[in-house]
């Protein structure tokens, strides 16, 4: 039987083996450390942004974030409907209602404009919009020309889940750096990974001091155990910071190889009928590659049938995400459209993306599905 082909396995070097050692060695194995300092300057760094928070997930990156901004029982957080469902989940833990919106068709992104329009909506009702969530879908900025003076003129703030982003950019400014605030994935199967973890980025000292406290457990700053509100578990560990550091280093050589691997698709499949890539050749827009997707634009076959062909050959190929809106979790939701992420959920299918994927595997994928589109 073929080794099996996973759709984003982690790619781990020797760099990172010795900042792990570095870090054991140390004697720092539990949350904070030298380490995290130094992985926290670097990611903000690397982004562009002042302040950066490094935690357990990108789901306590957007929780915390969120609670900063005031999201709680009796309002409103307007987000993407197409997105994994950790998002939905983090405006879920504030008590506040998710309201989902709509995908634009080009790339699965939200729908810019018609976020704006939620949000003029739910405010003209008398709603108090808290924020606004935006997904940066498969490591692809949304469009923030539009999206962020639209909130900004009607006093929302924008929380970017730059979860699957890192390493993109919109017009020279990089994923994680729009809005209020940001929130980025190290889980295993992201561009980089801290095996589990997150960070939370801003420009704003005074949300990222109050989440760093909260992130502690709300411990005060005396000489005892004294809480005055309800804190979480939420800071990374010294051990996993230095994994991040390592990956850091190795970043743009991993979306280096992502992006050839794309490359070997598109040149593979575009030549297939009823076949389409969710991405544009926006020049502005430079997407991290972090998962290749297709769209199957044909009558004759359709996303599950490919799935399950590949997976009897030992490849790893996955639905999109199942729209929020739909999710039985979320069942009375209020929505904004729906038919587009609807319609890319039936009809499209991530791909084999990992940076370790050799030539002959990715040579494997694309024989693989052309056999089963034939």
């Amino acid at each position: 039987m073929s080794e099996r082909i996973l759709m984003s396995q982690a790619s781990i070097s020797e760099i990172e083996a010795r900042y792990v050692l570095d870090a054991l060695r140390s004697g720092w194995v539990a949350p904070l450390g030298p380490h995290v300092d130094a992985f926290e300057q670097a990611v903000a760094d690397r982004v562009g942004v002042r302040h950066a928070l490094a935690l357990s997930s990108g789901t306590a990156a957007l929780h915390l974030a969120l609670l900063h901004l005031g999201a709680r029982p009796g309002t409103k957080v307007v987000l993407s409907s197409m997105t994994f469902a950790a998002t939905a989940n983090a405006v879920a833990y504030t008590g506040a209602e998710p309201v989902f919106v709509d995908s634009q068709t080009s790339d699965g992104n939200v729908d810019a404009s018609l976020m704006l329009e939620a949000v003029r909506t739910l405010q003209s009702e008398g709603e108090d919009v808290v924020a606004a969530i935006p997904v940066d879908l498969f490591g692809r900025t949304v469009d923030y020309d539009v999206l962020a003076p639209g909130l900004d003129d009607l006093g929302v703030p924008l929380l970017e889940d730059a979860a699957e982003a890192l390493g993109a950019s919109l017009s020279d400014r990089a994923a994680g750096s729009f809005g209020r605030a940001a929130a980025l994935s190290f889980n295993g199967n992201k561009i980089m990974t801290t095996s589990g973890g997150g960070m939370l980025l801003s420009d704003d000292a005074e949300l990222i001091d109050h989440a760093r406290k909260l992130s502690t457990q709300s411990r005060e700053p005396v000489p005892w155990y004294e809480h005055t509100e309800i804190g979480y578990n939420y800071r990374l560990s010294n051990v996993l910071a230095a994994l991040g550091r390592g990956q850091l280093e190795r970043l743009d050589g991993m979306i280096a190889r992502r992006r050839k691997i794309r490359a070997r698709y598109v040149e593979a499949l575009s030549v297939v009928e009823g076949v389409r890539f969710l991405f544009d050749d926006d020049p502005d827009r430079t997407d991290n590659c972090w998962l290749t997707t297709i769209v199957l634009e044909r009558d004759d076959i359709d996303a599950d049938r490919v799935v399950a062909a590949m997976e009897r050959e030992q490849i790893e190929a996955r639905h999109l995400w199942k729209p929020m809106h739909l999710q039985p979790v979320f069942t009375g939701a209020r929505a904004f459209g729906g038919a587009v992420s609807e319609g890319l959920f039936t009809a499209g299918i991530t791909l084999p993306s990992g940076a370790g994927l050799t030539d002959a595997e990715v040579d494997r994928v694309v024989e693989t599905l052309t056999g089963v589109l034939a």
